[in-house]
């Protein structure tokens, strides 16, 4: 008779019951690796030349299962392709600033905009749990082409 198979949990899930993966573990260290607002084809890419054999789709699948398990955020920054980072334990967050030309998305952090957004949730009859900012227009490059 066979061993039983050890099931292993992330080191980034405690209790979870879903098991670690060789592909979810490369895609989850591929999202940390590019940062902010990467696409499923970038993180294809970066383990392309990592010489990895995770698919496409085993990627959107991990990909899935780590935004319900919360260990990365899902984005739609209005260009119909889904993006990701990694997402923080702590609920530290950024908003994003699109470039509508080129497709380039930045991250930016702003205080002010922190405050507006907790002035306006004290206003509304309404529980705010979590918010998201995406700005759109044209970056310099685009801009100066112009």
């Amino acid at each position: 008779m066979a061993a039983p198979r050890a099931s292993r949990t992330s080191p980034c899930t405690p209790g979870s019951v879903s098991r670690a993966s060789g592909p979810r573990t490369e895609v989850l260290d591929a999202v940390a690796t590019l940062g902010c607002a990467a696409t499923a084809r970038e993180i294809a890419d970066l383990l392309r030349e990592r010489d990895s054999g995770v698919g496409l789709a085993s990627i959107y699948r991990a990909l899935d299962l780590l935004d319900r398990l919360a260990l990365v955020r899902r984005l739609d920054v209005g260009e119909g392709v889904a993006r990701y980072e990694p997402a923080h334990p702590s609920g530290e967050h950024h908003h994003h600033i699109v470039c509508d030309s080129c497709g380039t998305v930045e991250a930016f952090e702003d205080d002010a905009l922190e405050h507006a957004i907790g002035r306006l949730s004290e206003r509304v009859d309404f529980s705010v749990a979590a918010h998201d900012v995406t700005l759109h227009g044209e970056c310099p490059a685009c801009r100066s082409t112009v």
